[in-house]
Order: C-alpha cells, then sequence, then structure tokens
C-alpha cells in the first residue's frame, strides 16, 4: 500500500457519507465557500435514498433530489470527492485534525464513458449489492443508471483472471486499469462531520418472523428494490418463490423495533414506509387484499396522518393491532400464514398471504462498525453531538432516527456547525 501526503487544507471540512445528509452537508458548506472533502465507502453517491423507488414527503423517485444535488456537486469547485474510500483515523483536535483516508481500487479509471463493453466482455455474475443480493450482474458494472461519479467498477473478485483481462481487451478508452491498488491519503482539516448513514437491521436475527427460510417474506428495502423501475423485476412486485404476482400482502411493523432483544427505539420511518409501500402494490393490483399488523401507527405530523387517513380509508387494506408471534409456510402453495393476536378483540389471527413484507428497523452504520474517531455513543449506535466541544458532529442518521426530510434539515444545521469549528480554529 503507497501513502500520498495531502497538501494541508486549512479551513476545510471533511463529510463522511455520501447519502443525503452527507450530500446537504457537503452542498451547503461549499456553496458558501469552504473546502469540502467528501468520503464515501460505496462507488456511488446517494446512499439509502438511491435504492428507494419513492420517498417522502412527496413520493418522488431518487432522480427528483439527487439530480439536483449531483448537478450542485458538479458546479462546484470547492466540493473534492473520494469514493470507494474509508476513514482509517482521525486525530488532533477542533480546527485542526489530521484524518488517514484508505481509497480502495475501482480498477476504473476517470477515461470512463460508461459505454458498458467492459460489463459485456466479463462472464463472471456477482451479486448486486445495490439490489440486497435479489439479481446478479456482472463483475465489470455499474452500480445504477444515475450512479454518480458515473464510472463503471471491476468486482475485486475477478482481478488476476482472465475475466479481468477481457475487459481490460474490451474497453478502447483505456479506462480499465488492473494495476490499481489501494492508498492513504492524509488531510488536514478543521471539522469532521459524520454522516455514516443507517442499515436495515439483520431480519435474520429474528427468529419467529421466518426471514431466511421463507422465500415470500422480504424487508421493507427489498420491496423498495422490487417496485423501482431499476430494479431485480424492472419494477413488477412478484413474490420471489415463483415469480407470481400477489393476491394479497401482509405488512409485519416493528420487525425488530421497540423490542428489548434487538432495537429497543422506535425507527421512526417504518409506518409511513409500509404506508407508502401499501400504495406500490395497490397501483399495480387494485384487487389485492393488504393487511397491517402493527404495535402502533405512528405518523409524525399533520402532512403524514392526513396520508394514513387516506390509506386506512381503502376497503381492501386491513390494519390488525397486534404483534406477530411467528409465521409459517404451507409447502404446497408458498403462501405464508401470519399469526398475532388481535389486541382490540382479544382473538387470535391467522392470516395467510402470498407475499410478506417486514418493516425492519432502521440502525446506525455505528452500532456495527464503530468510527475511527473520539466520538461518544449512546446505547444504539448513534452519535451523541458535543456542540460545546465542536470540531466533529453526527448528522442524519448517524444521529437519530430520521426521514429524508428531517436528514437534510439537520445535515444543514450540521454545516453551519461544521464551520464554526472551523471559523474559530
Amino acid at each position: 500500500m503507497t501513502v500520498d501526503k495531502q497538501a494541508p487544507a486549512s479551513g476545510s471540512i471533511l463529510v463522511v457519507g455520501g447519502g443525503m445528509a452527507g450530500l446537504t452537508t457537503a452542498i451547503e458548506a461549499a456553496e458558501v465557500g469552504y473546502e469540502v472533502f467528501l468520503v464515501e465507502k460505496n462507488p456511488y453517491l446517494g446512499g439509502r435514498v438511491a435504492q428507494l423507488n419513492q420517498y417522502f414527503p412527496k413520493l418522488c423517485p431518487p432522480t427528483c433530489g439527487l439530480e439536483i444535488n449531483f448537478r450542485r456537486i458538479k458546479d462546484n469547485q470547492n466540493i473534492k470527492i473520494f469514493t470507494m474510500a474509508e476513514v482509517e483515523n482521525v486525530s488532533g483536535s477542533s480546527g485542526d485534525y489530521d484524518v488517514a483516508v484508505k481509497l480502495n481500487p475501482r480498477y476504473v479509471n476517470v477515461n470512463c464513458t460508461c459505454c458498458g463493453e467492459c460489463g459485456e466482455a466479463v462472464q463472471t455474475e456477482i451479486p448486486s449489492e445495490f439490489d440486497f443480493g435479489m439479481k446478479r450482474v456482472k463483475a465489470a458494472y455499474l452500480p445504477f443508471e444515475m450512479a454518480f461519479p458515473a464510472r463503471y467498477v471491476i468486482s475485486p473478485r475477478i482481478i488476476g483472471t482472465e475475466d479481468a483481462k477481457r475487459a481490460k481487451e474490451a474497453c478502447k478508452y483505456g479506462a480499465v486499469d488492473l494495476d490499481m491498488e489501494p492508498k492513504t491519503i492524509n488531510l488536514n482539516v478543521g471539522s469532521v462531520v459524520w454522516a455514516t448513514g443507517w442499515e436495515p437491521y439483520d431480519a435474520s436475527r429474528i427468529d419467529n418472523l421466518g426471514y431466511g427460510r421463507y422465500q415470500n417474506i422480504i424487508t421493507n428495502m427489498q420491496m423498495e428494490r422490487l417496485a423501482a423501475p431499476n430494479g431485480p423485476t424492472k419494477g413488477k412486485i412478484l413474490c420471489p418463490a415463483d415469480d407470481k404476482a400477489p393476491e394479497s400482502v401482509a405488512f409485519v411493523q416493528c420487525a425488530g423495533s421497540r423490542d428489548a432483544n434487538h432495537l429497543p427505539y422506535c425507527s421512526y420511518i417504518c409506518c409511513m414506509a409500509s404506508l407508502k409501500q401499501a400504495t406500490y402494490v395497490r397501483a399495480q393490483y387494485p384487487e389485492a387484499k393488504i393487511y397491517i399488523f402493527y404495535i402502533d401507527i405512528r405518523t409524525p405530523g399533520n402532512r403524514y396522518e392526513k396520508f394514513y387517513q387516506e390509506i386506512k380509508a381503502d376497503e381492501n387494506i386491513i390494519f390488525i393491532k397486534g404483534k406477530v408471534a411467528e409465521v409459517s409456510e404451507n409447502p404446497d402453495t408458498r403462501k405464508i400464514t401470519v399469526t398475532a393476536e388481535n389486541a382490540v378483540t382479544g382473538e387470535k389471527v391467522h392470516q395467510a398471504a402470498d407475499l410478506v413484507v417486514l418493516a425492519t428497523g432502521m440502525q446506525p452504520t455505528a452500532a456495527n462498525f464503530k468510527l475511527p474517531a473520539d466520538l461518544k455513543y449512546n446505547g444504539d449506535g448513534f452519535i451523541l453531538n458535543n456542540f460545546s466541544k465542536g470540531g466533529m458532529f453526527g448528522a442524519g442518521c448517524s444521529a437519530k432516527p430520521a426521514d429524508v426530510m428531517t436528514s437534510n434539515q439537520q445535515a444543514t444545521g450540521m454545516a453551519l456547525k461544521a464551520i464554526q469549528s472551523v471559523v474559530n480554529r
């Protein structure tokens, strides 16, 4: 591994994470004149929003918000982007941090025109992480159509193989560079904003809900990919076990959330996510029955409450107040039976459905991978901001569960805090 020394950047800001909160922080700081380094571990910017079919409050596709932000980044020379990068260490104090950033090889350089010839040439296929493994892609791939930077990636799995040679030979622009190696750069910055985002809680850890045992049980993020036009089924919601159109869909709320054995807190967005996904089903299958098993429906704010009331008025959407105890599968029909006790009537409910969607919770990335810096966390892994100390801050879902709009608002505030740390150095 080689090490490059980056020239000190007095008054600069480091933003870690290129999701919506990170993009907002970087853009807001850069557009008032500050130099910003944006570090993202994925080969693209956009975070979880890029994986959605639609997001609140306007039910927009990801292109709606991402396109504007990507344009603002392209037009601003104050922002320097490092994708496929990770922070290895942060030392120093507010106003003067030394940061080591590891850059992992993409094996494709800036000459890439996204012509796709390398992808056509290779034979190896790998699971698509972007689609949560629900489809396979070539080992030379563009993460998604609107990926920024617009550049292909070659999987390290084929480096050193004949497939890698095929990719190189197919590229007439000299963009495939199989000799790329990891390297570390050092940055000097005045403040650091950690917008490291969230991960869907691992549903396979919830033993009674059958995820991983039965194919027709998926997570809410997998549902987003199924409904997305660029998803594994080109936007058609189908049962994974047999590719049939579902005549009934059951949503299981608080799958791992508000549970002392998993995530003890409410993840804020899960109820709205399921209500939104009910509209996906309804748009494709007007006669389908939809069952929503819930503990409490939480729709914060007038706009979200109004949306809930509209969904509730649909006679084919049945709300059942009761925590799901177990699920089972009919091996002949592949239907899933969801069992719960109705908290209103006291009756035990056994509801069969073709497709079951688990509303898995929002877990901060830092809960599983502690960040290499002097930060404080609460018991659930969310960053606790110390504004009196300054210097480093958590933004977006690294600090609390939030929807896109709330993340953007909070990230704007963290941009200001980062600027204050630089000004007061």
